[in-house]
């Protein structure tokens, strides 16, 4: 078939072989396939995200219900899902939950696809063996282990209180299925970052998948377009922890911390009179003050100075294109 990955590869002595497994290793690759939107160019996410996302999508459901990671879909006006056997299938987003970061989509026609059981990660331990798999089959089937289970705190308002971690990288992991020893999903992939080694080596290649457990109590509302969670508080700052300091890196574009004059470089000191000592932090006691819509003190340290300001915060769904149907 021909794929938009096929310049991503797996490398070969990575990829996984059916010697060993208990589960049928090629039904369980059919169960991924690519999955590519296409955004509109005044969409609030185009400029961060593009407007071609190219990531990875799998089937859950016998309906068509196909799982993501749902930046790839946030916003998309357009999705198609490509098989392994080269097929386009038109599909629709259903909805995506910012607390989680999953996506779902439902195919507009039969997929005739085997579906991917839905596991639960906390069974693995760190060393256990893990295939990643992108669409594509074998060639772009990764095999891996868990390194770690850790907290994730993202720059862009983001918080997993268990992200799961595990290498080596997959060259196209947004959206790949993370398989546990059984052949059950057990993780959706999200990100690639670089793991520090010993000094004076280059770091290596990794990848952080959202656990699947936090998908079952929300696929009924995710997959009816109704919102997972109650909306959070946003202030729209893209944050970085320097050793406990929160460093403010950039801010949206008329979002509430521009209004408010939060400016790139400022340090975040406190949050509602309360000292911040990380972005996990930070976020947590954003989202503690209130719903979406509360106004958020916040004292911040910018050159020689300390400046007390107010952001009136907003449910970040509120500036995204809203979906024609669903």
């Amino acid at each position: 078939m021909t794929s938009p990955f096929d310049d991503h590869e797996v490398e070969k002595a990575l990829r996984p072989s059916q010697r060993g497994l208990g589960f049928d290793l090629d039904r369980a690759l059919d169960a991924v396939v690519v999955l590519h939107a296409q955004i509109p160019d005044d969409a609030s996410t185009a400029s961060a995200l593009g407007t071609q996302r190219l990531g990875n999508g799998i089937v859950i459901g016998t309906s068509g219900l196909v799982l993501t990671i749902g930046y790839l879909i946030t916003e998309a006006e357009r999705v198609t899902l490509i098989t392994n056997d080269g097929r386009h299938v038109p599909a629709h987003p259903l909805g995506v939950d910012p607390v989680t970061g999953f996506g779902l989509v439902n195919a507009l026609e039969p997929l005739d696809l085997p579906t991917l059981p839905i596991g639960n990660s906390r069974g693995l331990e760190a060393g256990d063996s893990i295939i990643m798999a992108g669409g594509g089959g074998r060639a772009h089937a990764l095999s891996g282990a868990l390194i770690a289970r850790s907290p994730f705190a993202g720059y862009w308002e983001y918080l997993l209180d268990e992200a799961l971690f595990t290498g080596p990288g997959h060259p196209h992991w947004s959206g790949a299925a993370l398989i546990g020893p059984t052949g059950a999903l057990v993780g959706v992939g999200s990100l690639q970052m670089n793991q520090e080694v010993a000094s004076g080596e280059p770091p290596v290649l990794i990848n952080m998948s959202v656990p699947i457990e936090q998908l079952p109590p929300i696929v009924e509302d995710l997959s009816s377009g109704r919102p997972a969670h109650p909306a959070r508080p946003w202030l729209g700052v893209f944050s970085h922890d320097a050793g406990g300091r929160v460093v403010v890196l950039d801010v949206t574009e008329g979002g509430p911390a521009d209004v408010a004059d939060v400016r790139k470089g400022d340090v975040i000191l406190a949050v509602g009179g309360q000292s911040v000592t990380g972005l996990a932090d930070l976020y947590t006691k954003v989202w503690a003050l209130g719903p979406a819509g509360v106004a958020a003190p916040v004292r911040v340290k910018r050159r020689n100075e300390t400046v007390d300001l107010v952001i009136q915060t907003i449910d970040r769904a509120s500036r995204l294109k809203k979906r024609r149907l669903n």
